[in-house]
């Protein structure tokens, strides 16, 4: 029987723009990423109030050509964003630029009763957005373009996340 090849495996997807590599990367609920949120656009909902999560996150790599290693991605790699996230989502209070209390919450900061994130918008998708142009600048920056962020999907819970990606 003839051992099969590397040159076997990828001779039938040889210029083909179809085939794509992806790996994945989680940081699950019990990274520790509880962040409480105020949505004050959401009027009609208890969301509208300061409320609480343990965040899980997504990230999808993708790639045409594996690199030496035969990866999408080093893993290895990750501990920025890993660091990063714990720095914005850990024990911190996210709300909106244009909430129209954020000047009592800047105060609550000065006083040290929270530590105050200030994002462009709030809400699961918003958050998703907010980590994907983040994490895909430095996978660009980091691998010089050979593998792109293809998604990242943020979860409040078991039942609701949202997914944030971008069309190649």
């Amino acid at each position: 029987m003839r051992q099969m090849t590397m040159a076997d495996l990828t001779a039938p997807l040889r210029g083909s723009p179809s085939a794509i590599y992806r790996s994945t990367k989680t940081y699950d609920h019990s990274e520790g990423l509880s962040c409480c949120f105020r949505q004050w656009r959401a009027e009609h909902s208890h969301c509208k109030l300061l409320h609480g999560y343990a965040l899980a996150f997504k990230f999808v790599f993708a790639t045409y050509e594996l690199d030496q290693h035969n990866w999408c991605y080093d893993f290895g790699g990750l501990k920025e964003v890993r660091k990063w996230l714990h720095a914005q989502f850990d024990h911190t209070l996210v709300v909106s630029e244009d909430d129209p209390e954020l000047a009592t919450f800047v105060e609550l900061e000065k006083k040290g009763l929270v530590d105050l994130r200030i994002l462009p918008a709030v809400g699961c998708e918003q958050t998703a957005r907010f980590c994907y142009e983040y994490v895909a600048a430095l996978i660009e920056r980091e691998t010089k373009g050979r593998v792109w962020l293809e998604s990242v999907e943020v979860s409040e819970h078991g039942g609701n996340s949202a997914i944030f990606s971008v069309s190649r």
